[in-house]
């Protein structure tokens, strides 16, 4: 088996193997002539045998593999079946075509022709298979399993991980005016229990899709997957603070650890470190965390907390205003590196939807180039930074070292595993997105947004099941999601359900104000042209940019 080495492999090798297979070729027609059709069986082994060494020696070659894993790459693109699926169709078709020709007088050389042709087929065959798929949705390419980067892909939980949501605190303030204080607050100690090794935490968005809703906490621990649940209040008034936080065990509804804490504004940060260390001991985890720097100030992350309130919102508006606040916060605190991700943060999402993504992306660069000066282990910076790498620069090889870095420093970050999905799928690396894909939806269940975005990858993949059921979830989590319509319209389309698509095409509309271009392809598809142009007109007149590109990851899809 010598000639399985690519070292081995010459072009004389190729040459005489090409004279071989025309002499099997030959042989073939030559028995066909003679009405021995089950000989031909053999005939197609031997043409694989020798077709597939070729094969193997070009991808060893080129994959630098070992040639083992070839075999293993035969039955993953299905090679396999379609070999055999071929020979027996062929094989039947050749049988028919030598019983039914000379009934009706056909020349010999015609049944000759078609087994020759059968026989030709068959290496372009096991090649075509080698590349593409057919799926129930069409031929789609057959993506490498082998990734140009290493990746490190951790296990998020096991047997023995506790797990815990942190839902919003209740603004308990005179004026009720404090609800982003009281969300900065657990949201804060959410980001530190998560960096506790063996804890699980429910990501942000989901354990806040709760905010404001009347649900149990057994349902609540349900559908984020969780053991405990961490409750509480802040209430403000001026310049002192009270904040009661209660951790419950959901399992037989009592408590495991209560505090109430009145302060100063200039303690807080004590405060949360001690809320953290106080959860974690009573976990009985360990916690490895720096004292607050005491040089922090407290009005500068009183002005943080509003801009992290507003870059949680969708709307132009709420991004705008949290970008004013980062700046303000930055004013009184130039070392508060969490401002300038968080600047970083509103404008990647603003070049999504509102601002033309040449004007946003540098400054997403910017922002993040100096949060990353302040502090290099800054998982989010990392990501946004890749982003732009990726997305205005095309430089995938620095894109990739700024998502594997971000993984590395936080595992358990949402926007870590998300993007990284997104980077990989753009890339054409369906298991490693798929990966981290499954991974961002185990640690962020509920969340609008990876649904939404599961939708689009699994939707890229064509993985039309499992699209649509994600898309449907992130509606379910909230029917007005302004992003969720076109999309889950454009896979309703894309399978044959037109008036479905119809509608929620509408609906987008009618909470967006913009009309989708997507209408006009459904319309198109229905053969209903004058509709279909008017849709088109209305799309193109409400147009406000032209995105700078149009990958996968990134739009939500027409």
């Amino acid at each position: 088996m010598a000639y399985w080495k690519s070292s081995s492999f010459t072009v004389e090798d190729n040459d005489k193997r090409s004279t071989i297979f025309a002499q099997i070729l030959a042989g073939a027609v030559y028995q066909s002539a003679r009405g021995r059709l089950r000989s031909i069986a053999p005939t197609f082994r031997r043409s694989c045998a020798l077709t597939c060494p070729v094969l193997a020696a070009i991808y060893v070659h080129r994959k630098n593999v070992n040639p083992k894993k070839f075999f293993a790459e035969l039955k993953r693109r299905k090679v396999y079946k379609v070999a055999i699926g071929y020979a027996v169709g062929g094989w039947a078709l050749a049988q028919g075509v030598a019983q039914v020709f000379p009934v009706f007088d056909i020349p010999n050389w015609a049944v000759r022709l078609i087994v020759l042709l059968i026989v030709l087929g068959f290496p372009v065959a096991l090649v075509l298979s080698w590349f593409f798929d057919l799926t129930r949705y069409g031929i789609v390419r057959t993506p490498d399993r082998e990734s140009n980067a290493k990746i490190d892909i951790a296990q998020t939980e096991s047997a023995n991980e506790k797990s815990i949501a942190v839902l919003p605190f209740s603004d308990l303030s005179p004026d009720k005016d404090h609800a982003y204080f009281s969300d900065g607050i657990a949201e804060e100690i959410l980001s530190a229990l998560a960096k506790t090794e063996g804890l699980r935490v429910a990501a942000r968005r989901s354990s806040f899709w709760f905010k404001g809703k009347e649900a149990e906490l057994g349902e609540i621990a349900q559908k984020l997957n969780v053991e405990h649940v961490l409750e509480g209040s802040v209430r403000r008034d001026g310049n002192r603070v009270r904040i009661t936080a209660e951790l419950i065990d959901v399992g037989d509804g009592f408590t495991v650890w209560s505090e109430t804490f009145d302060r100063e504004m200039q303690g807080i940060f004590a405060v949360q470190d001690e809320i953290t260390r106080s959860i974690v001991e009573a976990l009985k985890l360990r916690l490895d965390i720096s004292a607050s720097p005491t040089s922090r100030s407290p009005d500068a992350y009183d002005v943080y907390l509003q801009g992290l309130f507003y870059s949680d919102k969708s709307t132009e508006e709420a991004l705008q205003q949290s970008l004013e606040f980062f700046e303000r916060a930055l004013e009184k605190d130039p070392q508060l590196g969490r401002a300038w991700t968080g600047i970083a943060k509103a404008w990647l999402w603003l070049a999504d939807a509102y601002v033309p993504p040449r004007q946003a992306y540098p400054k997403v660069r910017e922002a993040a180039t100096h949060a990353l000066k302040i502090d290099n282990d800054d998982a989010e910076a990392h990501v946004y930074l890749g982003e732009v790498k990726r997305i205005l620069d095309w430089d995938m090889d620095g894109a990739a070292r700024e998502f594997c870095r971000a993984v590395e420093i936080d595992p358990k970050s949402t926007p870590s595993n998300y993007f990284s999905a997104a980077f990989w799928a753009a890339r054409g690396k369906r298991d490693e997105a798929l990966a981290y894909l499954q991974r961002t939806s185990k640690i962020d269940p509920a969340s609008l947004w990876v649904n939404n975005s599961a939708c689009e990858l699994y939707r890229y993949f064509g993985l039309y099941d499992e699209a649509i059921a994600a898309g449907e979830r992130a509606l379910q989590l909230d029917p007005a999601f302004v992003y969720g319509e076109p999309l889950l319209a454009a896979l309703y389309r894309e399978t044959g359900r037109f008036d479905d698509a119809i509608r929620l095409y509408e609906k987008a509309e009618n909470l967006s104000g913009r009309p989708a271009f997507g209408l006009a392809i459904t319309y198109a598809r229905m053969d209903r042209r004058d509709e279909a142009v008017r849709a088109l007109n209305a799309a193109t007149a409400n147009r406000r940019y032209t995105p700078d590109c149009a990958c996968p990851c990134r739009t939500g899809g027409a």
